[in-house]
């Protein structure tokens, strides 16, 4: 896939994709790059998602707090507040509701 356009794609969506990987449970940085890699979002540079991280820590919809590592350095660790399970839930359907129209018309278009 075009790189340019996997990134715009990723611009729209990665902070929902972050609410829902961390509605799951809570994790720091590194380890949500991975989890968003296995899923099949593919690769997701510090650069791209600490700036992610940092808005919505700003805007309430996550919290952090350093912890210090076993077998290494400390760790910021973050976690959903009320705030993002409502904007998680507010834009996850707001998304599948955008999705859903778009898959039909893409679909029919590579069928032919």
């Amino acid at each position: 896939m075009d790189s340019d356009r996997r990134g715009q794609w990723l611009r729209g969506v990665l902070d929902i994709c972050v609410l829902a990987m961390l509605a799951e449970r809570e994790s720091y940085g590194y380890q949500l790059a991975q989890a968003l890699d296995v899923s099949g979002v593919g690769p997701i540079q510090g650069g791209t998602l600490y700036p992610v991280l940092l808005r919505l820590q700003k805007t309430g919809l996550v919290t952090a707090q350093w912890r210090e590592g076993s077998a290494g350095p400390a760790r910021k660790y973050y976690r959903l507040t009320n705030d993002g399970y409502a904007a998680l839930r507010e834009g996850g359907s707001a998304w599948l509701t955008f999705v859903g129209p778009v898959n039909d018309i893409v679909t029919k278009g590579v069928a032919r």
